[in-house]
């Protein structure tokens, strides 16, 4: 029996020079994802990265695996049809807020719709780096950047709410500064079988320098963040004592040990419930109120678009009569143009 190869990070890395800002959040991104596949144990030349245009999409670029840079917008659809095409693959999609959620909304809910088996990374800096800093789907309102240098006028896009209308089956969230977290929810979306869909909060140096800091900062991350382990009590905070409790239909957070309060109160997460309302609930908290939700959100079980296009094909080949093209051709009626 052959021995199976453990692969190491490094089996993972291509040797081209990673040209990304000093201080990018991307880098921390790529070091995580390399480590991912590494655990997952998947060969190289059985594993896709595919991404559009942008920042983040320059990663392929640093994976010794198969990849392909497409054009803006169309990852998901290239994604889609590798998957479709060759289902013992395993596919990556890369993607920024603006990649994905703006030119590309549309490829994106429906490869969510359809649970295509894909793994998509959403970098999300909430700005467009690659063109010099315009505000992009997930920028907050007023936010003033070249594009709106009076700030701007519309609310964003968050990418959980986009997930849970399209009927997503797995979505995960995390930090460019959590690596075993991030590193941890990589993984988890690789071994779910559908779209899997993993929010990085990501710093731009350059164009949104410290977006995300009011979560991400050591100083005060765990009080504003919460890391959600599925079957494990919703705790967090620096002191281990406060948690998420149901009142009615909102989530609020308590402190143990105040106001009759006790563990026996604190809800337990289920990321594989069918219902999304409590997922939904959990995935929106946005640190201030509540704490911002990290980890595997949701994780639940559907058909899967590739499987289901391959079984499809395997029964209807079976019922033709014809087996290579040029039976087909010759099948039925013929008759020859001179």
């Amino acid at each position: 029996m052959e021995e199976q190869k453990v692969y190491t990070a490094k089996d993972y890395k291509s040797d081209q020079y990673v040209r990304w800002c000093p201080g990018c959040g991307d880098h921390s991104i790529v070091n995580v994802l390399q480590k991912a596949m590494a655990t997952l144990g998947i060969p190289p030349h059985q594993t896709v990265v595919v991404s559009g245009i942008g920042c983040s999409s320059r990663l392929p670029y640093y994976m010794n695996t198969y990849g392909f840079h497409t054009i803006h917008g169309r990852a998901a659809a290239i994604a889609t049809g590798v998957k479709t095409a060759n289902p013992d693959l395993t596919v990556w999609q890369i993607s920024g807020d603006g990649d994905c959620l703006a030119i590309g909304g549309n490829h994106f809910i429906h490869s969510v719709r359809r649970n295509v088996d894909i793994n998509v990374v959403l970098m999300n800096n909430k700005i467009y780096g690659l063109t010099k800093g315009q505000y992009s789907p997930t920028s907050d309102r007023g936010f003033v950047t070249k594009s709106s240098p009076y700030g701007t006028v519309e609310d964003p896009f968050i990418p959980a709410e986009l997930v849970f209308g399209a009927r997503g089956t797995f979505f995960a969230r995390s930090l460019d500064v959590e690596l075993s977290v991030s590193q941890e929810v990589l993984v988890e979306a690789a071994r779910h079988k559908g779209t899997s869909v993993v929010e990085l909060l990501q710093n731009c140096v350059i164009f949104n320098n410290n977006i995300h800091s009011y979560v991400a900062d050591k100083e005060f991350r765990a009080d504003r963040t919460i890391h959600l382990r599925h079957g494990e009590k919703m705790i967090f905070g620096k002191d281990h004592n406060r948690g998420l409790v149901l009142d009615g239909y909102k989530l609020n957070a308590v402190t143990i040990g105040e106001n009759g309060v006790t563990l026996d109160d604190i809800l337990v997460h289920d990321a594989k419930s069918p219902g999304n309302f409590l997922h939904q609930s959990l995935a929106m908290m946005d640190g201030h109120e509540l704490p911002l939700a990290i980890g595997v959100i949701r994780n639940v079980e559907a058909p899967v678009y590739d499987q289901e296009v391959a079984r499809q094909v395997k029964e209807v080949t079976a019922k033709v009569p014809y087996h290579s093209l040029r039976e087909f051709l010759l099948h039925g009626e013929t008759w020859e143009v001179k």
